[in-house]
């Protein structure tokens, strides 16, 4: 019988556990930043004249960039592991809000919001930062583990949403944003912490007795382009990205037109993030006792009932919690399925880099979805045509998952006291 623990276990004196925290930290500083973008739209549009396609388009080539530049990011930290990457990433995340913050132009904002926070969240996110919690938690515990870091991870949104709304209502946008990226700078050292397991001597799957039959990265990825399974996930991940970035982008916007109370939509982003603690974790729980392509195949349908829902019912300060608080049991609890299904399926040697370019998916559906939100706004003055197809996105992607074959096509990793 295995007497291996978990890896959260016995947390002081456990290498892993300050992986996690550290993972944490990381990731609340830098989603819970970006969770706040949706609040500047309305400011930046009657404060700085700028039209509200123009900013939504800042917010959406974030994440554009934010998916190209993932698969480049993953692979760094693959090679030259986290902390580097983190305190890049951190740099230049705080350096795309300042330069938003210190220019009045469509411009500055497009190459601060857009190009230079998309760079810098693609090395301190996902692929970077919770592939460092991938490698450090044994293949059994795995899907938990990383649904503890993205749960703790969700404190930010909790933390930042009303920040920045306090923030922005005592004094000018640029405070906000210049408040923001300081506050990104501060959790950049947390990446030293990322690569601990491996500096304090637990063998590394690099250094692993299997990882010497690991092929290189190229045969890698030309094996996932060919397994079924990882192009399904690929296209599924799409769907998630269109339907998170529509949502924290325009939810506060959609509020205001349906006559809701001032700040309500900060309240229901804030909520998100509460609730998607709980569910980030639960989905990690999950993950580790039935086929992780099933859990996320229901989650997308429990996603997009939600979203109907809310769209044809009507609208009350009970109902937008209500929705609130279900779409952030569903928000990011896909993010550790999606990674520790690639993780068990392709091993983790080369696993910040496959989750990357399946991410690359999942960051085209949240430009379009912030970008198409933003535009069909501008044209028809609603929100009438999204909210459907980002329901009917949901059954779409429930019907990708349900047939994924996790068959293992890695070498077994071996068993870690």
């Amino acid at each position: 019988m295995s007497t291996a623990k978990p890896a959260y276990a016995t947390p002081l004196k456990n290498p892993t556990f300050y992986v996690i925290v550290a993972a944490a930290l990381i990731i609340s500083a830098a989603m819970g930043i970006r969770q706040t973008f949706g609040l500047f739209i309305g400011p930046f549009s009657y404060d700085r004249g700028l039209p509200v396609t123009r900013v939504a388009f800042a917010i959406a080539l974030h994440n554009l960039v934010w998916g190209f530049a993932q698969p480049f990011a993953g692979a760094a930290a693959d090679r030259y592991g986290a902390a580097p990457v983190v305190a890049f990433g951190a740099t230049t995340f705080a350096a795309g809000l300042a330069l938003a913050a210190g220019s009045p132009s469509g411009i500055a904002l497009i190459a601060g919001l857009g190009l230079l926070v998309g760079i810098g969240v693609s090395c301190t996110t996902f692929g970077v930062v919770l592939t460092a919690v991938g490698r450090a938690a044994t293949p059994e515990q795995r899907s938990m583990a990383m649904g503890i870091a993205s749960a703790g991870g969700s404190l930010g949104q909790v933390l930042m949403v009303p920040f920045a709304q306090l923030v922005r209502e005592t004094s000018r946008i640029s405070t906000s944003l210049y408040a923001l990226a300081f506050l990104m700078l501060v959790a950049a050292p947390f990446g030293m912490l990322l690569d601990r397991r491996k500096e304090v001597g637990t063998p590394h799957a690099a250094a692993s007795p299997a990882a010497a039959t690991v092929p290189p990265l190229r045969e890698t990825l030309a094996h996932a382009m060919r397994h079924r399974g990882y192009r399904l996930l690929t296209l599924g991940f799409f769907t998630c990205g269109f339907q998170l970035a529509f949502i924290a982008t325009h939810l506060p916007g959609y509020l205001t037109l349906c006559h809701m109370p001032m700040g309500l939509g900060a309240t229901a982003l804030a909520l998100i993030g509460l609730f998607n603690m709980a569910g980030s974790w639960a989905c990690g729980w999950l993950g580790g006792r039935f086929r992780q392509q099933h859990v996320l195949g229901w989650l997308y349908l429990i996603r997009g009932a939600t979203i109907a829902a809310f769209f044809l019912l009507p609208k009350s300060t009970v109902s937008v919690v209500l929705f609130a608080a279900v779409m952030g049991l569903t928000w990011l609890g896909t993010v550790p399925l999606t990674s520790g299904l690639i993780a068990k399926v392709f091993g983790t040697r080369h696993l910040g880099t496959l989750f990357g370019v399946v991410f690359l998916s999942h960051q085209l559906g949240s430009f379009l979805g912030a970008w198409l939100g933003g535009y069909v706004f501008d044209a028809t003055g609603s929100y009438t045509l999204i909210w459907p197809a980002t329901a009917l996105a949901g059954l779409f992607a429930a019907l990708l998952h349900f047939p994924i074959d996790d068959t293992v096509h890695a070498p077994v990793e071996p068993a870690r006291a």
